[in-house]
């Protein structure tokens, strides 16, 4: 398993080792790191930091302010304007701005006296998600760290922002966020602007059978961080070491899809070998949680398997659920193509994205 920025801040505070960390708190126009993005730099100055704000110069600096913040303590943000003469001597995107806030690490999850960095690392490490709101002070083009506090998922918060007002409105927003995933910035006045950073685990992707293209899939999925699961009924195929360290379920794949708990940032695609079994399949999980659905296969499967969800009483909206046929039109057909095609409906599907080439994005 992948180690998250705060299971690293925790095996620093473990090991008694000061450290600092780096946090993209705003960002305008292109570049490299979205808001969120965050860098570990711990006192060694021979350890290489962990996690990157996108490179070059500007990562080098937010490096230097973490190490001052080291030795000095408090908070540093820092405006990073991206001009056309920084991006062709450094390589980064130009046109954009990234504000960068770099404190120590004993100050970064500190919240009325309370260190809530265990709880975090908990929620990073896949225990009862959290959400860090973040709020800046703004006067004209200048921001400030203003607060911080953490909203849990049940919608109390520990920690303020200093206004019942913004508070209430940071809750909410933040628990609808927890079921989106990426951090976002909320704007609640002229002066206030609050970033959203939701912590839960590793996203999760079910793949109902075990062939040649849900092979493709969860090896794709592992190279994205997918804690995948790869259920099949066949013993030759419900083998382990074809699936490069998943966790494969070796039994009936429909009433194994129904045994399983589902998350917000959890993903079932159904690629079983025949059409009877993708159809108990796709009963299976509208019955229960998982907020998304794939299913490979051709246009005139999904619907008579749409026709026989509502045969079995399905409602609609767990019918909406399903995405099929399962990806995004790239035109490949070969089974690591395919597995492509539906990764990319699924990274889309997690962050919003339009799916247009960035030529035509706006």
């Amino acid at each position: 398993m992948s180690l998250s920025p705060y299971s690293r801040m925790a095996q620093l505070a473990q090991s008694g080792q000061p450290f600092a960390v780096a946090t993209v708190v705003r960002t305008h126009g292109s570049t490299p790191q979205t808001i969120g993005a965050k860098l570990v730099v711990s006192a060694d100055e021979a350890e290489r930091p962990f996690g990157t704000l996108g490179g070059g110069c500007v990562e080098a600096d937010a490096i230097l302010a973490a190490r001052e913040v080291i030795q000095n303590g408090g908070r540093s943000l820092r405006e990073y304007r991206l001009t056309e003469e920084l991006a062709w001597s450094t390589g980064l995107v130009c046109g954009g701005t990234m504000w960068i806030l770099a404190e120590r690490g004993d100050l970064a999850l500190l919240f009325d006296g309370q260190d809530m960095l265990p709880a975090v690392a908990r929620a990073a490490a896949g225990g009862p998600p959290l959400v860090i709101v973040t709020g800046l002070a703004k006067d004209g083009r200048t921001y400030s760290f203003d607060r911080r506090a953490v909203v849990h998922a049940d919608g109390h918060m520990t920690g303020s922002l200093g206004s019942p007002a913004i508070d209430l409105g940071a809750a909410e927003a933040a628990v609808s966020q927890l079921d989106k995933g990426p951090a976002r910035l909320l704007v609640p006045d002229d002066a206030h602007e609050v970033l959203i950073e939701p912590v839960t685990g590793r996203p999760g992707l079910v793949i109902a059978g075990g062939g040649h293209v849900a092979r493709a899939i969860a090896r794709q999925a592992k190279l994205l961080d997918f804690d995948v699961t790869v259920i099949e009924d066949r013993p030759e195929f419900a083998n382990p070491e074809r699936f490069d360290g998943a966790t494969v379920i070796a039994g009936d794949v429909a009433s194994s899809i129904e045994t399983l708990r589902y998350g917000a940032q959890d993903f079932l695609v159904v690629a079983t070998r025949g059409h009877k079994m993708d159809a108990d399949c796709v009963l299976a999980a509208a019955r229960t949680n998982v907020r998304y659905i794939g299913l490979l296969g051709s246009r005139r499967k999904t619907v008579l398997i749409a026709d026989l969800l509502r045969e079995h009483g399905i409602a609609e909206d767990r019918i909406a659920a399903i995405h099929a046929p399962v990806g995004l039109d790239l035109g490949g057909c070969t089974p690591a193509e395919i597995a492509l095609a539906i990764l990319a409906e699924i990274t889309q599907h997690r962050y919003g994205g339009t799916g247009q080439p960035l030529t035509q994005a706006r």
